[in-house]
């Protein structure tokens, strides 16, 4: 039995990628999608046709140029996801843009227009995770989404401030990050770690412990994994999203797998909820998180600016 076969007895592994081709290869729970790999989309043959019918939608419909592009995005993302849940079982993320992670009602927003998309098209909200950064403001977001029925995916997560207020929040998923963890403190210390003692495997770790503590049902969705030892570290994990490299590393891989993450969930009361100043100071103690947070809201947003780029001069074309 591959590792991959042996992992997916433990957790459920969910695709990082918008290639179609590896999601029927690996035969994932749940997918995600994002502009860094819409942007990937652009040089895989098999989305060609998608992007040119997608674009061509939009000159017809809408005649402002800046309209144009925003929702060149937006229908993009929603049919690339679209062909995505086609193919696995579960859910697929939706990225509500970077640009945004600190305007709650502007989240929001988004958030539905990306949801009427999804269900124009025959695709219904129980299928989709909107995804947010884990800012006090996506948060909050996040909460007014999950009471409307609309379930998110909090991302960019790298703090206990960050998790607790999430899971306080009542939040379907969280994505706690290994690997950016990691770079950090190697970057600190010029250290290598091994799996037991990698600082982004042990922050993951704690998430877990403190939803499986206090009782809460939030799902823990592993992120941002750079080696197959970082994933097998956190075997049991609700949830673990794997790059395709890793994927077929994991699936070229015999042998089993040991669990390393048990919920015990017996927990009888739970930490009374974070108010926003105590989670911006909890926040601002940790310098990792501080800086992993920034950098990535920085990084989508960037990505997303490329991909306007692009799609402008494709509209143009």
């Amino acid at each position: 039995m591959s590792q991959l076969d042996a992992l997916k007895k433990l957790s459920l592994v969910v695709a990082d990628t918008g290639d179609l081709e590896a999601i029927r290869r690996y035969q994932p729970h749940d997918a995600t999608t994002n502009p860094s790999l819409i942007l990937k989309a652009f040089d895989l043959p098999g989305h060609q046709a998608l992007i040119d019918e997608t674009l061509d939608a939009v000159k017809r419909e809408v005649g402002d140029p800046a309209a144009q592009v925003e929702q060149a995005v937006d229908r993009l993302s929603v049919a690339i996801g679209r062909e995505i849940a086609e193919l696995v079982p579960g859910r697929v993320s939706t990225e509500v843009p970077a640009r945004l992670s600190f305007d709650r009602q502007a989240s929001i927003e988004k958030a539905h227009q990306l949801i009427e998309l999804y269900e124009r098209h025959g695709v219904g909200r129980e299928r989709i995770l909107i995804k947010l950064a884990s800012t006090w403001e996506g948060i909050r977001a996040a909460e007014t989404l999950e009471r409307e029925g609309i379930q998110c995916n909090l991302t960019l997560l790298f703090s206990d401030a960050q998790a607790r207020a999430c899971f306080d929040a009542g939040v379907h998923l969280v994505s706690p990050f290994v690997g950016r963890v990691t770079d950090w403190f190697k970057k600190e210390t010029g250290q290598d770690y091994a799996p037991e003692q990698d600082p982004g495997v042990q922050f993951v770790q704690g998430v877990c412990r403190y939803a499986s503590d206090f009782g809460y049902d939030t799902v823990v969705m592993g992120a941002s994994f750079r080696t197959t030892g970082q994933i097998l570290a956190l075997a049991g994990c609700n949830r673990l999203t794997i790059s395709p490299a890793l994927l077929e590393e994991l699936a070229a891989s015999e042998g089993e797998v040991e669990r390393k993450i048990t919920d015990v969930g017996d927990a009888t009361e739970r930490l009374p909820a974070l108010t926003e100043p105590e989670f911006r100071w909890g926040h601002n103690q940790d310098a990792m998180a501080n800086d992993k947070l920034a950098e990535g809201i920085r990084r989508f947003a960037d990505d997303q600016g490329k991909l306007e780029k692009l799609l402008a001069e494709r509209l143009r074309g």
